[in-house]
């Protein structure tokens, strides 16, 4: 089961922000954060970059950092941080099959992915801190 510890999340700030993010917004029903949390956490965050209210549509509930500044960004991450320690929540926890990719790649890209699939034709060797290969 994936996991990931809020104090230190081996990311920087911002993809750790984004990644909080999305998980409160992914209607994962094993992420071990109550959905009035996950709600409260996703709207404050928006209040640090927006002045109209958080969208309701699940689509569109995405933060976006793009406009925002790195006191925004910090702001972002101690909110995330404080509301999760309040609730007793050390390590995000969850559980969720991979997918399948949701989009195709576009023609253009084509050639180059076939050019990377003949330089490494072997499935990447993925390393996992948490489980260490045996050797």
């Amino acid at each position: 089961m994936p996991s990931l510890d809020i104090q230190n999340p081996r990311m920087p700030d911002l993809q750790f922000v984004l990644f909080v993010s999305a998980l409160c917004t992914a209607d994962l029903a094993t992420l071990n954060v109550p959905s009035e949390l996950r709600t409260t956490l996703f709207d404050r965050c928006w209040a640090l970059t927006h002045t109209e209210a958080p969208p309701t549509d699940s689509k569109e509930r995405v933060l976006d950092l793009r406009e925002g500044t790195e006191l925004t960004l910090e702001a972002c991450l101690s909110t995330i941080r404080s509301l999760l320690t309040d609730a007793g929540i050390r390590t995000l926890t969850w559980d969720h099959p991979v997918s399948e990719p949701t989009h195709e790649s576009t023609p253009a890209a084509k050639p180059l992915i076939d050019r990377l699939g003949q330089l490494y034709p072997d499935p990447p060797e993925i390393v996992d801190p948490e489980n260490p290969a045996s050797g």
